[in-house]
């Protein structure tokens, strides 16, 4: 057996002249041995592994076919890796890379078939946050003036309709109201005093009339007598006179009865309660009663009360001056301004939802009750001059108003509160116009209903009789 042939090998565990810095390694002769003795003495330790992919050698490699070549030292495993740890580890790593690129790719046409089928059947419900909650408010006032004598209720009081707010001093208009009673009692006498008048006066003409009768046949008896020479001329000049006087006296009475007359609206038998005069009588009174009411200021409706310290007692609340405000609560709204390119399929009744900012995770319902016919610019004091060169277009907002389902088991809404309305037209996005118009607009065409066909076939049937 022939010797083996050594030959030197750095090794850094055993470097000659003792331990040296790290940036030069220790060197150690080792033994290079043929093949076939160096599997028969090496430690099982030091053997290259089979079951690790890089370990292993095809059969045909031509160290094997060479045993007295030289051995190739294989590279040392990391000391933070176990043995027969990392072969598998990699192999692991490598299946899921695999699998997760197959899933991927197997995803991805699944992800655009979902997506384009969301697409297609969404934009049924157009969305706003330009919306604020509404409801009836007044400015509480009166139309007569006076000095508050007390106010009934505090600020942001909740009140119902026909509660008594606030009172002025009444005693002024208490004292109009006594005076307009007494000119309707005058009234009333005058009128009765009138009609007794005129009946007065109708026995005055009848007097009269009899005296001209008395009179006429006097003077026809003396005109006979003269004639005769039996009786004097002064007797004839006498009845002649006392004649015509009467006859004066019934025509002045005719001009007092019809002056009574005139004063009784040409109605002596008019009832007193429709005599012109007393109307107008009745009418001041009224006026002075409802004076009188009106100090005394009451809800119009049910809501709450504020800005109330704004009127204080022992104040002088002219005529038509606003005391404070009134603000419903049975009647509320809201008030949205979408953009004009979100109304293309919006019209009124369709269902609406509405989320209050005040109030997450809570909903009401209700529906679109009417849509402006101009856009809120249109009614600004400075509108658009859309005819001057520097024209900039800006898409406008068209305000539309939703119907509110208050339920009572619901938060209080308050006027101003911000709100987001999703309404349901109804009516999805479809395919974009583009796809559209690549099948002519036939792929996407609606099928025609039975009514429609009807007047078709049946203008086709004259046409060919």
């Amino acid at each position: 057996m022939t010797e083996p042939q050594r030959t030197p090998v750095l090794d850094p565990d055993d470097a000659a002249g003792g331990p040296t810095p790290p940036t030069a390694a220790p060197m150690r002769l080792h033994e290079v041995r043929p093949p076939e003795q160096r599997s028969a003495d090496a430690h099982p330790s030091d053997l290259p592994r089979t079951d690790a992919p890089e370990a292993r050698e095809p059969t045909d490699s031509p160290r094997h076919d060479a045993p007295n070549g030289p051995d190739r030292v294989a590279p040392r495993r990391s000391a933070a890796a176990p043995d027969g740890a990392s072969g598998p580890a990699r192999a692991g790593s490598d299946d899921r890379r695999r699998r997760v690129r197959t899933l991927m790719f197997a995803a991805l046409p699944v992800a655009l078939v979902i997506g384009g089928w969301l697409y297609v059947t969404g934009g049924a419900v157009v969305s706003s946050d330009n919306a604020y909650v509404q409801a009836d408010k007044v400015a509480i006032s009166t139309d007569v003036s006076g000095i508050v004598k007390r106010v009934d209720v505090t600020d942001n009081q909740r009140v119902a309709a026909g509660d008594l707010l606030f009172e002025l001093d009444d005693e002024p208009f208490r004292l109009a109201l006594t005076r307009a009673q007494a000119n309707l009692a005058i009234v009333r006498d005058q009128i009765a005093a009138l009609k007794a008048s005129y009946r007065d006066m109708q026995a005055q003409i009848a007097q009269a009339k009899a005296d001209v009768d008395f009179y006429t046949r006097e003077f026809d008896r003396q005109k006979a007598l003269v004639a005769r020479n039996v009786a004097s001329e002064q007797a004839f000049d006498s009845a002649h006179h006392n004649l015509e006087v009467a006859q004066q006296k019934v025509a002045s009475l005719g001009q007092q009865l019809a002056g009574i007359a005139a004063n009784l609206n040409q109605n002596p038998d008019i009832a007193v309660k429709d005599h012109p005069r007393y109307v107008d009588a009745k009418a001041q009174r009224d006026e002075a009663a409802r004076q009188l009411a009106h100090t005394r200021v009451k809800a119009p409706f049910a809501g709450v009360v504020t800005n109330v310290p704004s009127l204080q007692p022992g104040q002088y609340l002219a005529a038509a001056t606003s005391a404070f405000s009134l603000v419903a609560t049975d009647h509320v709204w809201v008030e949205s301004n979408p953009k004009e390119t979100e109304l293309t399929h919006v019209s009124p009744g369709q269902p609406v939802t509405v989320t209050v900012d005040t109030y997450p995770g809570v909903e009401w319902h209700g529906s679109v009750a009417s849509i402006s016919p101009a856009s809120g610019s249109s009614f600004s004091l400075l509108p658009a001059q859309n005819t001057s060169g520097n024209w900039v277009k800006v898409v406008q907002r068209i305000p539309i108003r939703v119907k509110l389902d208050t339920p009572g088991d619901k938060p209080h809404l308050r006027v101003g509160m911000s709100v987001t309305i999703d309404v349901d037209t109804g009516h999805p996005r479809g395919l974009p116009m583009f796809v559209k118009n690549l099948f002519g607009g036939t792929a996407v065409a609606a099928p025609a209903t039975p009514a429609e066909t009807a007047p078709a076939a049946a203008s086709g049937d004259r046409s060919d009789g």
